[in-house]
C-alpha cells in the first residue's frame, strides 16, 4: 500500500478522531511540496540553470520552472528579472510518491541524521525542510554531478494551525527528532 492509500483509508480517519473534527472534509492533508534550489552563481553561469534543472527533474519527475529576481540589488551584481533559481511544485499522487520516497530513502541517507527539526513550522500549518546535499536521492549519479547543491523542501497543508499540521506530517511518517 503507498502513501496515498493509506492516507486514504487510515490516516484521514485516525486524524478525524485524534483531531476531535467532525466534517470529514476539514481533516488536515497535504496540498502541495514546493522543491526549491536557489542559484546565485547562475548569474555568471547559465548552464548552471540546465544542469540543476536535469537533476531536479530526476529527483521529482516533473519539469522545474525557472525563478526570477524580484528586485534588483547592486551589491549582488542582481538585476529584476535575472534568473536566479529553480523550482518544481508537485500535486496530487506524485506529490505522495516524492514524500515517499523522501522519508523512506533519502532522509535515512543524510549523513548524521537524528530527525528533522519540529521548529520549522511557519504559523499556517506549513513546514519547510532544508537538505544540505541533493545526492541523498538515489536517481542522482555521483559522478555526473558539478557541485553538490542544497535545496528546500515547503510542505503545504490546510491545517488550520502548526499542531495539526504536525499531527498530519508525523501520521505520513516524517521523522521528528526525538525530545
Amino acid at each position: 500500500m503507498n502513501l496515498w492509500e493509506q492516507y486514504q483509508k487510515e490516516i484521514k480517519g485516525t486524524l478525524q478522531k485524534e483531531l476531535k473534527i467532525s466534517n470529514v472534509m476539514a481533516v488536515p492533508r497535504l496540498t502541495k511540496i514546493v522543491v526549491n534550489v536557489g542559484l546565485g552563481e547562475a548569474l555568471l553561469d547559465q548552464k548552471v540553470l540546465a544542469k540543476v534543472a536535469d537533476q531536479l527533474s530526476v529527483i521529482t519527475g516533473q519539469k522545474p520552472s525557472i525563478t526570477r529576481a524580484k528586485k534588483s540589488i547592486a551589491t549582488f551584481k542582481l538585476r529584476a528579472g535575472d534568473k536566479i533559481g529553480i523550482k518544481v511544485t508537485m500535486r496530487g499522487k506524485r506529490m505522495y510518491e516524492f514524500l515517499e520516497k523522501l522519508i523512506k530513502i533519502a532522509l535515512p541517507r543524510v549523513r548524521d541524521f537524528r530527525g528533522v527539526a519540529k521548529k520549522n513550522f511557519d504559523g499556517s500549518g506549513n513546514y519547510s525542510l532544508g537538505l544540505r546535499e541533493q545526492i541523498v536521492f538515489p536517481e542522482i549519479e555521483y559522478n555526473k554531478i558539478d557541485k553538490i547543491r542544497g535545496l528546500q523542501l515547503t510542505f503545504v497543508t490546510n491545517a488550520k494551525n502548526d499542531a495539526h499540521a504536525f499531527s498530519l506530517l508525523e501520521k505520513l511518517g516524517m521523522p521528528f527528532e526525538k525530545e
